[in-house]
């Protein structure tokens, strides 16, 4: 029995990190060196903690991948305007709309539930989806519990293996962090090195 509460969060963290299905996140790599050879961008959506990881992993698919990467809620602004305008739960979908999506793009979801109609919860990320699904863009997604409805109508959508009740937003939100980064450093998506990673390049010439 763990005599901590850290001791117990990071013993589920390693457990999880052994049950991640790699096949699925090198699938996810072959679908995002297919996206640069098409010219194709990445758009980002979440909500709450996955949303701050939607605005870092931009970031990281821009300047190590040079993969054209962007996320609605990037932009507050319009983010609340169209809330206030035309509603909740077509903030991503309209936005998408007005960024001309296509079927050279990609969708990517970070989510803990995935989204769901039933449940109403994250249900922006339902209608947006479904924009996707008519437009024929492909969907991505790292997803907890059973993934909701990206991981239902998702072409690759990794599951984070959570297995505590009690666990699944701190779990799954702290392992799209993980998981992205696994993505960004594979050796057939990164073109450029990090900084620190340089200066150790140059330590050991």
């Amino acid at each position: 029995m763990e005599k901590s509460h850290a001791e117990f969060f990071l013993r589920k963290t390693s457990e999880i990190a052994k049950n991640v299905d790699f096949k699925s996140l090198e699938k996810l790599v072959d679908e995002l060196v297919s996206l640069k050879k098409r010219e194709g961008r990445l758009f980002l959506l979440g909500i709450g903690g996955s949303a701050a990881n939607c605005s870092h992993a931009v970031n990281d698919f821009r300047k190590i991948c040079n993969i054209e990467a962007y996320t609605p809620v990037d932009n507050v602004s319009e983010l609340t305007a169209r809330a206030n305008d035309e509603g909740w739960d077509t903030i991503f979908s309209s936005w998408l709309k007005g960024s001309r999506i296509n079927n050279k793009d990609a969708v990517f979801v970070f989510s803990v539930g995935g989204g769901s109609l039933e449940k109403n919860i994250s249900t922006n990320i339902v209608k947006a989806l479904k924009l996707c699904k008519e437009e024929g863009v492909k969907i991505f997604g790292i997803v907890g519990r059973d993934g909701g409805y990206t991981k239902e109508v998702g072409d690759v959508v990794v599951n984070v293996p959570v297995d505590d009740p009690k666990m699944i937003t701190p779990h799954t939100e702290a392992f799209q962090g993980v998981l992205w980064h696994c993505l960004v450093s594979h050796p057939k998506l990164k073109e450029h090195v990090c900084k620190w990673e340089s200066t150790e390049e140059i330590s050991s010439n």
